[in-house]
C-alpha cells in the first residue's frame, strides 16, 4: 500500500456568496487513510429525533484527486465509497439547496444564511473524531456567526466531526450583541428584527434567566466556556435546538407582541440554555456516542425534555421576572393541554419516548387520541417528583446536580435505572412510585401535590352540546372536518376527518360559527341531529347525538384560604428555592 501523506485535518469550505440562488457550494477536502474511505451525510441531527434525509437537499456530488475525476460508488442512499490508487489528498464537490428555514434545516437567501451542519457536512468514517476545520466565503458586507475557535488563517477549528455538525451557522450583514454571564463571554445575534436595539431591557434579562439556570444546576457559571444565542424573528413560528456552545430559536413576531410574548420568549432561552447540562453534557447512554445514521430508541426522553420543559417555564420567575399569578397561568396551560389530550389515556410517558421517531415529529388529524408528547406529560411528571420531593425536603434541581456530578461532568451516559436511582436517594418511595407514573396510563395525582402549595386546580365545562368534532374552513373556503373524536359523538355517527359538513338540522353551514345559533335559545339537549355532509364527492347523511358539554378548560388558581405555611411553600417552589 502507498504510505500515506502527512496527516491533516479535514477541510471543508462553504461558498454563500450567492445567496439568491438558495445553493451552498461545498468542498471537502481530506487526505485519506487507506485506499476505500467511506463517506456519510447524517440522516438526522440530535435534539430532534426524526430521521431528516438530508440528503434530498444534496445535488452535484463529486470526487476528485488532483485533476482525475473519481468514480463514486454509492453504499446506501447517503452513503458513498470510493477506490483509490494513491493517497493523495481527494476532494468532494457538491451543493447544498437552502430552502427551509427551521431550526434543523437550512436557509439561504438575500437577507441571511442559516446552516444547520448535520445536512451539510459529509462524515468521512475514518476521521469522525479527527479535527476538522471549516472556511466560508460570503456576500460583501455579510459577517459570519460561529461558536467555534478560528485560527490565525480565519478558519473555524471543530474538535471533532461531533463537534462541527453541533456548530450552527448564522451569515448576514446582523448586528451582534456581547454580554457576560458569571464572567464567560456571550454572544445574541437576530435575523428579523434586532431585538436587543428593540428592547433595551433584553440582554440584561436574558443575563439574569441564564443565573438563574446556574443556580438550579448549583453552579456559578455556565457549562461552556462560551455561548452563542441565535434569534430567528420570523412571521410566525416557534422552537428551539440546543448545542453545547450555542443555540437556535425561532419565535414569531407577532407572539412577542402578545401580553405574554416576552416571557414565553425568555422561557424558550431557559429551555434551550439549561440544555447545555440536562442533554448536551448529562446525556441518555443511548447518545453516548450519537449514532447520526439511524434512529436510537431512547426510553427517558421523558426527562431530557420533560424536566426541562417544567423548569423553562419557573426559570424568570426564579430570576425576578413576571409574578406568581403569571407562573401559575403558564403552568396551567400546560395542565390544559395535558388533560384534554385524550392519547394520554392510549400511550405511556415511557413509550411517547421511546416511539419518538415515529409519532411525535409525525402529527396527523388522530395524533391526539393515540399519543401524548414527552414534553408535556414529561413536565406534568416533573412537577408532580418536585413536589413529592419536596414533602421530603428535598428539590427536583437537586436531583439534578447529584445526577451532573456524578455522570454529567465526565460525559458518562446514563441509563433510565440510573434515574430511579438518583430520585430514590432523595425519596425511597419513588422507587414504585416513579415506575409507574412512567409505564402506566393514569394521570399522576396532581391535585394533592397541589394542595401542599395552596393551588387548585380548575375546570370550566362548554355551554354547547359536545359534538366529538373540531372544524376548519380549508383553502377553497369549505367547512370540513379537521378533528374527530375517539369514541366521541361525531365518530359513533361515521363522520371522518375530511368530511365537508353542508347542513345541521336543515341549516345551511358555511363556518363554525354557523353552528352558534342552534344552541343560543337554550333549552334542552336535542336528543339527535342529522348531518348532511359530503365525502369524495357524494353527499350523505348521518344522525348524531350529542353528549352534555365537556370540559373545555383547566386552570390554576391559589387557594385564598390556605396558611402561610402552604404560600411560602408555594413561594419557594416557584421561586425554585430549596
Amino acid at each position: 500500500m502507498p504510505e500515506p501523506l502527512p496527516a491533516s485535518p479535514p477541510l471543508l469550505r462553504l461558498d454563500l456568496t450567492e445567496p439568491q440562488r438558495h445553493l451552498v457550494d461545498a468542498r471537502l477536502t481530506f487526505a485519506p487513510k487507506g485506499l476505500r474511505p467511506r463517506l456519510r451525510l447524517p440522516t438526522w441531527t440530535p435534539g430532534s429525533y426524526l430521521i431528516r434525509d438530508y440528503v434530498r437537499q444534496l445535488e452535484g456530488l463529486e470526487a476528485w484527486q488532483g485533476t482525475e475525476r473519481l468514480p463514486l460508488l454509492g453504499a446506501a442512499s447517503e452513503g458513498w465509497s470510493l477506490r483509490l490508487t494513491r493517497l493523495d489528498p481527494v476532494e468532494i464537490r457538491y451543493r447544498i439547496m437552502a430552502t427551509e428555514l427551521t431550526v434543523r434545516t437550512s436557509h439561504l437567501n438575500g437577507d441571511h444564511g442559516f446552516l444547520a451542519l448535520a445536512g451539510v457536512a459529509l462524515r468521512i468514517e475514518t476521521e469522525r473524531w479527527s479535527p476538522h476545520l471549516l472556511d466560508l466565503r460570503l456576500p460583501p458586507e455579510w459577517r459570519a456567526f460561529v461558536p467555534l475557535p478560528q485560527d490565525e488563517r480565519g478558519r473555524w477549528l471543530a474538535s471533532s466531526f461531533d463537534q462541527l455538525i453541533d456548530t450552527p451557522l448564522e451569515v448576514g450583514p446582523h448586528p451582534c450583541h456581547g454580554f457576560s454571564v458569571a464572567g464567560v463571554p456571550h454572544r445574541w445575534v437576530s435575523w428579523g428584527g434586532d431585538l436587543p436595539a428593540m428592547d433595551g431591557a433584553w440582554l440584561q434579562d436574558v443575563e439574569r434567566v441564564c443565573l438563574a439556570c446556574c443556580r438550579w444546576m448549583g453552579e456559578s457559571a455556565p457549562a461552556a466556556s462560551h455561548y452563542l444565542f441565535i434569534l430567528h424573528l420570523t412571521e410566525k413560528g416557534y422552537g428551539g435546538l440546543e448545542h453545547d456552545f450555542s443555540s437556535v430559536l425561532q419565535f414569531g413576531r407577532s407572539q412577542l407582541a402578545e401580553p405574554d410574548g416576552r416571557r414565553r420568549l425568555l422561557q424558550l432561552v431557559a429551555h434551550e440554555y439549561l440544555h447545555q447540562w440536562n442533554v448536551r453534557r448529562l446525556r441518555p447512554a443511548e447518545l453516548t456516542p450519537i449514532d447520526y445514521d439511524r434512529p436510537m430508541v431512547v426510553p427517558s426522553l421523558w426527562f431530557a425534555e420533560g424536566i426541562t420543559s417544567y423548569v423553562d417555564q419557573l426559570i424568570p420567575f426564579a430570576a425576578g421576572i413576571g409574578s406568581e399569578a403569571t407562573v401559575l397561568e403558564d403552568l396551567g396551560k400546560d395542565l390544559n393541554r395535558y388533560l384534554l389530550t385524550p392519547g394520554r389515556r392510549v400511550q405511556s410517558l415511557r413509550q411517547s419516548s421511546q416511539e419518538a421517531w415515529v409519532k411525535l415529529y409525525r402529527q396527523d388529524a388522530y395524533s391526539a387520541d393515540n399519543q401524548i408528547s414527552y414534553y408535556l406529560k414529561g413536565a406534568v411528571v416533573a412537577m408532580v417528583l418536585d413536589l413529592h420531593l419536596r414533602r421530603q425536603n428535598s428539590h427536583l434541581g437537586q436531583v439534578l446536580q447529584d445526577l451532573w456530578a456524578s455522570h454529567g461532568r465526565w460525559g458518562k451516559g446514563y441509563r433510565e435505572s440510573d434515574l430511579i436511582e438518583a430520585f430514590q436517594g432523595h425519596s425511597a418511595d419513588l422507587s414504585t412510585l416513579l415506575p409507574h407514573w412512567l409505564n402506566s396510563t393514569d394521570d399522576p395525582p396532581i391535585d394533592s401535590y397541589l394542595e401542599d402549595v395552596g393551588v387548585r386546580l380548575v375546570s370550566e365545562s362548554g355551554s354547547t352540546p359536545h359534538m366529538g368534532w373540531t372544524t376548519e374552513v380549508d383553502g377553497a373556503g369549505v367547512l370540513r372536518l379537521k378533528r374527530v373524536e375517539r369514541d366521541g359523538p361525531a365518530e359513533r355517527a361515521g363522520l371522518q376527518v375530511g368530511d365537508e359538513l353542508l347542513a345541521l338540522d336543515g341549516q345551511r353551514l358555511h363556518r363554525p360559527q354557523d353552528l352558534d345559533p342552534l344552541w343560543a335559545a337554550g333549552g334542552p339537549l336535542p336528543p339527535s341531529l342529522t348531518v348532511l355532509f359530503c365525502r369524495d364527492g357524494t353527499v350523505r347523511q348521518a344522525v348524531l347525538c350529542p353528549s352534555p358539554p365537556a370540559i373545555k378548560a383547566w386552570r390554576l388558581e391559589m387557594d385564598p384560604a390556605c396558611g402561610d405555611g402552604k404560600r411560602e411553600r408555594r413561594c419557594r417552589w416557584l421561586r425554585l428555592e430549596p
